[in-house]
């Protein structure tokens, strides 16, 4: 290949809009992802269990039940990213999706009284349970999201 025709290539409109797109699309990402982040550790700091604990310990149950906090907070985050088309918009609406996440979260985990020492006791039955409920609600909030 010589120069010019590498010349042509570079000036193509795709790897153009590429040049100029990537960039915003790693923002996008690394504004989503500090707001999974972020999510992730107040969900743990404001639960009646210590799940990253019971996780080291060796407790499946609070590894599942983690799990399920993390994707039913990337879940609503997703559809943030995909219907938002700034970094301020991304912002705005990643942390009201954080905030209307963790507060469904803690209602489930008031309605599913017993779950926290179900969990301490290693019961995947209860983790499971809990995060079909936070998957639930997840989904429902990502919709709501769509308008």
């Amino acid at each position: 290949m010589d120069s010019s025709s590498l010349a042509q290539i570079l000036e193509s409109p795709e790897v153009q809009a590429f040049a100029t797109g990537f960039p915003t699309t790693l923002a996008h990402l690394g504004v989503t992802l500090a707001l999974l982040v972020a999510g992730a550790v107040i969900y743990a700091l404001l639960t009646p269990w210590k799940e990253i604990s019971l996780i080291r310990e060796g407790n499946s149950a609070a590894a599942v039940a983690f799990a399920g906090v993390l994707v039913g907070l990337a879940i609503p985050l997703a559809v943030s990213l995909s219907v938002s088309t700034s970094v301020r918009d991304i912002t705005i609406w990643g942390v009201a999706t954080v905030v209307l996440q963790l507060l469904a979260f803690r209602i489930v985990d008031l309605l599913l009284t017993g779950l926290p020492q179900r969990i301490r006791d290693g019961e995947i039955s209860a983790a499971v349970l809990l995060v079909g409920a936070k998957l639930a609600t997840a989904l429902i909030l990502a919709a709501a999201l769509t308008g």
